[in-house]
């Protein structure tokens, strides 16, 4: 018999790489998503129910005509600037979205959750993360991730909830045969952004920041292919569907790439220049993120295997060249 997956977000960056991978290891995708940062033209690898993750009736409904094995959950605000301007927003829709979300799959007797959570609930640390170092989020994204994830935990003692929480750094890349790609309006994210400064002569790139306590001084992140994050995904499905325990896997490559070096190897893919400018740091940014991912190795068997700088870059560069929806900087 097929597995099922219902997919919150599964319009949108990760979510749709994700829908794609789960698609091609044989699970049967059905996307949930209210299109309000998601498009209704990344959805091509099962049937699209619109609906909001606070409409906890019209979730249950979905859930129980779905019946789906596992639910994957990538609906989420995810802008670092934007949570530190409006946190109300993003405790409405990440935190209060997340419990809807639960109580409906409680409801509906849906007792398995792969959640999609983020870097950004460790804070700054200077050291090599593991799923062990402490979580201390210095902006509202990453706390209200964190407390997503307690919920999670909660219904997991509570009602017998299994879960796998993916803490992933910088998802960057897209879909190596040009079906997804990233895509956001407005665009605030640096490799979208540094591709526009090689594409377009007219824009300059802002490097957020030149007085980290970084080798050249700008923030170093641990860029993974979007490509390995779903393949770490539908790992994460076959995992739980096979029984698997509730469990939290870090996804990186353990190597970081700061901004300044990021648009070099832009220029360098390109093959033009990034005119590029120093900006002031952005609220809420630390100075270094970058994993280890030993954990989802020996667990899951994953490795990321597209994620060097300069596969990424030429997967976006591609995309972008071909994507006509022309994004505007988040300025």
């Amino acid at each position: 018999m097929t597995k099922k997956v219902l997919v919150t977000g599964g319009a949108g960056y990760v979510g749709s790489h994700s829908c794609k991978a789960f698609a091609e290891a044989g699970w049967e995708v059905v996307v949930y998503d209210n299109l309000s940062r998601g498009w209704k033209d990344f959805v091509k690898w099962g049937e699209l129910v619109e609906g909001d993750l606070h409409d906890t009736a019209h979730l249950t409904k979905t859930l129980q005509t779905v019946q789906p094995d596992v639910v994957a959950h990538f609906a989420a605000y995810a802008y670092v600037a934007e949570s530190m301007q409006q946190p109300g927003l993003y405790y409405q829709n990440n935190v209060a979205g997340t419990l809807s979300l639960l109580e409906a799959m409680q409801a509906a007797d849906v007792r398995r959750l792969v959640f999609s959570s983020s870097c950004a609930t460790y804070g700054i640390h200077a050291d090599l993360i593991t799923e062990d170092t402490p979580q201390r989020p210095i902006n509202p994204y990453g706390a209200s991730k964190m407390m997503a994830e307690r919920v999670i935990q909660d219904f997991g003692m509570a009602h017998g909830l299994k879960s796998v929480i993916l803490r992933y750094f910088n998802a960057g890349g897209a879909d190596p045969k040009g079906m997804t790609g990233e895509r956001h309006d407005p665009e605030p994210h640096v490799i979208p952004l540094a591709i526009m400064g090689a594409m377009d002569g007219t824009f300059t790139f802002t490097i957020n920041g030149t007085d980290f306590d970084t080798r050249d001084g700008t923030p170093v992140r641990d860029y993974v292919h979007v490509s390995d994050l779903a393949d770490a995904h539908w790992r994460a499905l076959d995992y739980l569907a096979g029984g698997g325990d509730s469990d939290i896997f870090n996804l990186g490559t353990g190597r970081g790439v700061s901004v300044s070096e990021l648009a070099d190897a832009v220029s360098r893919v390109a093959g033009r220049p990034v005119p590029r400018q120093a900006g002031a740091r952005r609220p809420g940014d630390p100075p270094s993120l970058v994993a280890s991912a030993a954990k989802a190795e020996r667990v899951l068997g994953w490795q990321p295997m597209r994620s060097d700088i300069d596969t990424i870059l030429e997967t976006a560069w591609a995309w972008h060249q071909k994507d006509d929806h022309k994004s505007r900087p988040d300025n």
